[in-house]
């Protein structure tokens, strides 16, 4: 039995990575490299640098190793990019998924775990979002990521190929043990922007409207610890294994945080003080996001570890302590 892994040198997939190999599963990853890092993939796991879209490579895998189960975090995930590429998000997400569902199908693979995300949702009307709430996706790549939904619930209809779905907004933070953490380039994430400039290679965090209709006037929205996120990955797989039906689950902290309490937070956290500029709203940024959680926490059991912003930042603050320019510096020692 073993895990196909597809992203698996990215952030969040060599987190899953790291956690699988803890529980001495056999972990086979994919990955073209795009966004990914090779020096995130860790010892004892199989890699190949390939695409999903590529029969050739694919039919390599699933012919050398006895695949069991998929966990799929290969694809593009940039709403700005995704409105002005629209048809690269839908060939390498919606075309990339198909690929991977043929694959499946041909080898008789029946569980994915699939990293999906809060954006299917688009701008909902009411908050915290739960899994009932409409899914109405505003730009491309919530658009495609629904789109990858939608092939695996009829797959599971048709073959019997079990899915689970994880809609989350913003994951943070880095492995507390294993050297592994969030290297983007360029980066656009809020919580690494802010320790940029704590490590002085920004001048200032330019917090986009401070008008909004909350406490401090700056966007809310929802952060998880990358490790809590995975954990409920392993329980989603488990939750397969042990014959769960095919189901979406929202994962979030169910509070939220603003714009101003993760600077002040990670602020606290690094005695560092953060420049700031208030600058202009951004076009079609929500006042508040947050998702709900309680039906994961449910039926797969979800506990979340890291439930405050400060362990969260802690976290992501030691792993660039470390790695200032992030894997470019080529540390081997996992």
């Amino acid at each position: 039995m073993a895990v196909l892994i597809c992203g698996g040198a990215g952030y969040i997939g060599s987190h899953a990575a790291a956690e699988l190999l803890e529980r001495n599963e056999d972990v086979i990853i994919i990955d073209n490299l795009q966004t990914g890092h090779v020096e995130s993939v860790l010892k004892g796991a199989v890699f190949y640098e390939g695409d999903l879209r590529d029969e050739k490579i694919m039919d390599e895998i699933f012919s050398a190793h006895d695949i069991t189960d998929v966990m799929h975090f290969a694809a593009d995930s940039l709403v700005g990019v995704s409105m002005k590429e629209p048809l690269e998000y839908y060939d390498n997400n919606v075309y990339g998924a198909l690929c991977l569902l043929k694959k499946m199908y041909q080898y008789e693979v029946k569980r994915i775990v699939f990293s999906s995300t809060a954006a299917t949702y688009g701008e909902p009307e009411t908050v915290p979002i739960t899994e009932e709430t409409p899914a109405k996706p505003t730009n491309p790549y919530g658009q495609t990521k629904l789109a990858m939904e939608d092939m695996m619930h009829w797959c599971s209809e048709a073959y019997g190929m079990e899915f689970t779905a994880l809609r989350y907004f913003n994951v943070a933070g880095a492995h507390p043990h294993v050297d592994i953490g969030e290297d983007h380039k360029p980066e656009t994430h809020l919580i690494p922007i802010i320790l940029q400039t704590a490590l002085g290679q920004r001048e200032k965090i330019y917090v986009f409207g401070d008008d909004y209709p909350t406490e401090d006037g700056t966007c809310i929205r929802d952060y998880i610890h990358v490790k809590d996120l995975i954990q409920a990955h392993i329980l989603a797989l488990d939750y397969l294994r042990d014959g769960g039906a095919s189901d979406v689950f929202n994962l979030g902290n169910g509070s939220g945080f603003s714009v101003q309490e993760v600077i002040d937070t990670v602020e606290k956290v690094t005695g560092k003080t953060i420049p700031r500029e208030i600058a202009p709203r951004r076009a079609g940024d929500p006042p508040v996001l947050i998702a709900s959680s309680e039906k994961a926490k449910r039926v797969l059991n979800w506990k979340p570890e890291y439930a405050d912003l400060g362990s969260i930042v802690q976290t992501a603050w030691d792993w660039h302590r470390r790695h200032p320019q992030g894997y470019s510096e080529g540390d081997d020692s996992k």
